[in-house]
């Protein structure tokens, strides 16, 4: 063997100034530096090198030598192999990288680090690193992996499903792309996703329609019945309603856990936010003038004198509506949709969902979890900015 390349690794307690001793050595050898990486994990390092030898090189033989005896002298551990041409060829073909984001309400166990990677593992899916992005309290990490060629996706996310259900973490599998840090734009649904009810459900209430109106809204949120006619059969049960008991409603309703943290913080890096509602302008303009987001789409409630007439005024905000609304404001904002956060709970918010570059099923019933690109079902809405790689919460 003619080894062309060497790779090393150190190891051992971190302080500054390592790396640049090793490299003054590579430098003084002539040769050159391939790849690299480096973590620490409570303040002990690794660190990996894998250096090209120069045939031409005045000190390459030394450099092996030289950079054992540094590290000795500062009390790191070095370990060397050498490679062959061939096998570094191997070592540089890359492929896509994903990022696995979990995220947990508590403290990550033991258990669920064993039956996430075995997951991983049993559909040859390689993690190449892991990051604990929350270092005081290991409640959430990033794992940067590689796809084997052939793997069946819908398998594998229905399995991270049963992890993520198993022990309560919520997860994200994202391309490890310029736009996983650069999303622009965020757009919800309001009824229970940024509010914590369906309005419908509280105007039904005043009106003694409640029962027969949440029957239909559940049928309707999990796709069984037709989104339009079932809007409209609902609103016709609310004819008589006043804007007085409009009001009262408007002023009872509380936020999702998280949600005003996560709006506070998103629009203080600069996001643009929208609701996209299948629920009423009424509410939905409220609480854009409230939160200070920059648009509100919602159906248009008919009132008359003071009172719902049971009618609605213009075109239903419908599934198809709510994706065709979203790709509208980002042409406006000259945002790409790979920079769209999508986030609902219903089957209406599917196809408005599936067009973000991340669209994420927030606490959503379950046949809308397993047709949602992303899910997340157990923490508040601020877990959210870890998928997005904000950490500093």
């Amino acid at each position: 063997m003619n080894p062309s390349h060497v790779l090393i690794t150190v190891s051992g307690p971190d302080h500054p100034g390592i790396t640049a001793t090793l490299m003054d050595i590579i430098v003084e050898s002539g040769n050159s530096v391939c790849d690299m990486g480096q973590s620490v994990t409570h303040g002990l390092l690794s660190l990996s090198i894998y250096i090209q030898i120069d045939p031409e090189a005045e000190r390459k033989d030394d450099m092996v030598k030289d950079l054992l005896f540094a590290t000795k002298n500062i009390g790191l551990v070095l370990n060397y192999q050498m490679i062959d041409e061939k096998d570094s060829d191997l070592a540089f073909q890359t492929k896509d990288k994903f990022i696995l984001n979990c995220i947990s309400v508590n403290k990550l166990h033991p258990k669920f680090l064993r039956d996430i990677s075995k997951t991983l593992a049993d559909h040859k899916v390689n993690i190449l690193r892991i990051d604990n992005v929350t270092p005081k309290t290991f409640k959430s990490l990033e794992m940067t992996t590689t796809l084997p060629d052939g793997l069946d996706i819908q398998d594998l996310k229905s399995k991270l499903m049963e992890v993520s259900t198993s022990h309560q973490v919520d997860m994200a599998f994202l391309k490890d792309n310029v736009y996983r840090r650069s999303k622009r734009l965020i757009v919800f649904d309001m009824d229970s996703t940024l509010i914590q009810t369906e309005v419908i459900d509280e105007m039904a209430d005043h009106m003694g329609v409640g029962k027969e109106v949440r029957e239909i809204t559940h049928r309707a949120m999990n796709g069984e019945l037709d989104f339009d006619q079932s809007l409209i059969e609902r609103v016709s049960l609310l004819k008589g309603l006043k804007t007085e008991k409009l009001n009262e409603i408007l002023d009872g309703l509380t936020f999702t856990h998280g949600a005003l943290e996560f709006i506070k913080k998103v629009k203080s890096l600069g996001y643009k936010i929208a609701i996209i509602s299948g629920g009423f302008s009424f509410f939905a303009d409220a609480l854009r003038e409230k939160l200070d987001l920059d648009y509100s789409f919602a159906n248009e409630l008919d009132i008359v004198n003071g009172a719902l007439t049971g009618k609605l005024d213009g075109a239903i905000i419908n599934a198809n509506q709510k994706a065709m609304l979203l790709k509208l404001i980002a042409q406006q904002e000259k945002i790409s949709l790979e920079q769209v956060v999508a986030v609902g709970d219903g089957a209406n918010d599917l196809p408005m969902l599936s067009i973000a570059g991340l669209g994420i099923a927030y606490h959503a019933k379950d046949n809308v979890r397993k047709e949602a690109p992303h899910h997340m079902h157990h923490g508040p809405m601020t877990s959210i900015l870890y998928f997005l790689g904000i950490n500093d919460l």
